[in-house]
């Protein structure tokens, strides 16, 4: 399945089995969705439980708070990650604080989607790279998949977790590669990393679109004699420290790659942690590659803010030679 084909399963099986989630956004319901994320539920399942909404995301995410509080399960779709700062207020305000709000009489089980990231020769507001802006915000989960098979595994989780989960899906991974994916129920705990590649001489952590480029260079470093572990986040926050510095203990070398700016962005976080707990295991200071801090740019310079394998394989040099 592609990542697209991935997620609509996920959305397809809960549905059925559980007639409390209800899906909505714009385009979602007889449209499937600007990505085809949702083709097929309208049929399925109807328009009471596949609502089309207006242009209005603050209202998309206010109304979901309020069905979260009556015992719904929405799962809200914002066409581009780029238009979600308009419903800033609801998922900041509300859903976040729900629990704390209430001492726990009220949770707040809702999802919301979008597509997010460079790399399709997008417009305006339609390449950003926030995560961290959800990450910073205490109630919130913040998921990222990285392919087909653990983005169908995440959103189930997602969709089955009592809080509101921020599940952010790459553009450049919807249809990038096909991968198998069981027809059987697969979940992946949130707030859990993966080693992808094991290694003994450097760490590698990336997540999202991230992790294909952190592959390919860790695979080109092997033809050089360096043994590159790949770590996949999965999770944003819930930040998984544990798997990280066993792995940066091990290999005493580290570099952390994602999309977003660099300041203030994931990666700063995964090195104060990393530093928090491997510090005297270190050999060299760990790397960042990231996304430059400026508005992603359009189509023809786009290729050059993303970080790509070269950019990866320098930093990992950069660390084997001190």
């Amino acid at each position: 399945m592609t990542m697209v084909e991935a997620l609509n399963l996920a959305l397809h099986q809960e549905m059925t089995k559980d007639d409390s989630i209800i899906v909505l956004g714009q385009d979602v319901g007889p449209d499937g969705g600007v990505f085809r994320v949702t083709d097929g539920l309208f049929g399925d399942f109807g328009g009471e439980r596949v609502v089309d909404t207006p242009l209005a995301e603050s209202a998309i995410i206010g109304m979901s708070v309020g069905m979260a509080a009556y015992g719904l399960k929405p799962v809200c779709e914002i066409q581009f990650s780029g238009f979600a700062y308009q419903s800033f207020h609801q998922l900041e305000n509300h859903a976040a604080r729900m629990r704390w709000r209430t001492q726990g009489r009220l949770t707040c089980p809702m999802v919301m989607r979008a597509p997010y990231g460079g790399g399709v020769r997008a417009l305006e507001h339609h390449s950003e790279s926030r995560e961290a802006y959800w990450a910073h915000t205490p109630g919130l989960k913040m998921v990222i998949p990285s392919g087909p098979r653990n983005a169908r595994a995440l959103l189930i989780s997602a969709m089955r977790d009592p809080d509101p989960v921020i599940f952010y899906e790459s553009k450049a991974l919807y249809r990038a590669f096909r991968e198998e994916v069981p027809e059987a129920e697969e979940t992946i705990e949130i707030g859990v990393s993966r080693v992808v590649r094991p290694g003994e001489d450097l760490t590698i952590i990336a997540y999202g679109a991230m992790l294909r480029y952190a592959l390919e260079a860790a695979a080109e470093l092997e033809k050089e004699n360096i043994a590159a572990e790949v770590i996949d986040l999965l999770t944003i926050s819930p930040l998984d420290d544990t798997l990280m510095v066993e792995s940066l203990r091990k290999t005493g070398r580290g570099v952390i790659v994602h999309e977003a700016p660099r300041s203030f962005g994931v990666g700063a976080e995964v090195v104060s942690r990393l530093m928090e707990g491997a510090f005297y295991y270190l050999e060299a200071p760990i790397q960042r590659v990231a996304g430059y801090d400026v508005v992603i740019p359009y189509f023809s310079r786009e290729k050059a803010y993303l970080p790509d394998v070269k950019r990866i394989m320098e930093a990992a040099r950069a660390t084997m030679v001190v």
